[in-house]
């Protein structure tokens, strides 16, 4: 890899299915040069999230859409290289909008990023999962809008995957029993063996509805949905009366075009299911409070985490897809370079 160049992916087309490296533009730039009150941050890792699929695509959604040509969007850490701001030391270890790319910088406003504290128990990719913006996910999902209580049954879809992982963990400490579902006799033995989940519902199976009844005999009283589609018509009629539903996500549809709020919506006015839609920036005020009992978790041995990593920035578009392949088993993140 040359170290005196920026490389970066710009969005060249949008995909339709699948994300290809032909929807980008791979070029090298010169290393920016930080202005005043800005710095220069060397990307370590970045974050791959089913977001940067809704990012490239030209529809109503949360942020802007990412335009053509532009660098893509993305989150990461980084350390600072070099810096004319007092927000940010050189050797500092930040967290924010890296974008595809092995150098950004952050200012002190619109593009500020996080200073993460130093001395840190956990690895820079944990921050990126269970204790980043992954784990917030999870945390704020259930506990604010899930509201589980002790003995309630709460099942999460994607449980393999970065935030269903932290969300079943969560549901056991608070009490309740954990059910997910997940792709494949490998991540359900995960979920059961090494998370702790009550019970697993391989989708893949073709008795996966028989599974998911036998799983759930008491109904289920907290959905955390991340999948959308069929999986989530087939929950829904097995909620019980006031149950909640945070809908986090609708993964099945994102590279298919399919429609994956496709369900029979009869139970949530028969059954007067709560579902509420959120995005984990709704939370940002009580980020540090989050973070903290996320930490404090993972400390305590109460929350295992999981890294997918994959090596390089050039294979970050063939990476992606990992997430709607089922490739990885918890958090998916790119190594861009070596720590220093």
């Amino acid at each position: 890899m040359k170290n005196d160049v920026n490389r970066q992916f710009r969005l060249k087309t949008r995909p339709t299915g699948r994300i290809e490296t032909s929807n980008f533009d791979f070029v090298e730039q010169p290393i920016p040069e930080p202005g005043p009150g800005e710095a220069l941050i060397r990307v370590l890792y970045l974050s791959l999230d089913p977001t940067n699929r809704i990012w490239m695509s030209d529809m109503d959604q949360y942020m802007p859409p990412v335009e053509i040509g532009a660098v893509m969007r993305g989150g990461g850490i980084g350390v600072v290289v070099k810096s004319n701001s007092a927000r940010y030391k050189e050797g500092d270890h930040v967290s924010g909008l890296t974008g595809w790319q092995d150098y950004c910088i952050a200012d002190e406003g619109m593009n500020a990023m996080g200073v993460l504290p130093k001395g840190l128990p956990v690895g820079l990719p944990t921050m990126l999962g269970a204790c980043g913006m992954t784990g917030l996910t999870a945390y704020f999902g259930l506990l604010e809008l899930g509201r589980p209580e002790p003995g309630n049954t709460v099942l999460v879809s994607a449980a393999a995957g970065a935030v269903g992982s932290i969300v079943g963990q969560i549901a056991k400490i608070k009490g309740c029993r954990a059910v997910g579902i997940a792709g494949g006799p490998d991540k359900c033995r995960h979920i059961v063996e090494d998370l702790g989940f009550d019970a697993a519902v391989d989708y893949k199976r073709k008795d996966w509805r028989e599974q998911l009844a036998a799983a759930t005999p008491d109904g289920i009283d907290v959905n955390f949905e991340n999948v959308g589609g069929e999986i989530m018509e087939a929950v829904m009629a097995r909620m019980n009366l006031f149950s909640r539903m945070p809908l986090c996500g609708m993964i099945s549809g994102y590279n298919t075009g399919d429609p994956a709020m496709r369900a029979d919506f009869s139970p949530i006015l028969m059954r007067r299911i709560e579902v509420q839609g959120f995005i984990v920036v709704d939370f940002m005020a009580k980020f540090a409070e989050g973070a903290t009992q996320l930490a404090t978790w993972v400390a305590e041995g109460k929350l295992k985490h999981r890294e997918t990593i994959v090596d390089g920035l050039e294979n970050a578009p063939v990476a992606v897809n990992k997430l709607f392949d089922g490739g990885n088993i918890g958090k998916l993140v790119v190594k861009v370079a070596e720590a220093p």
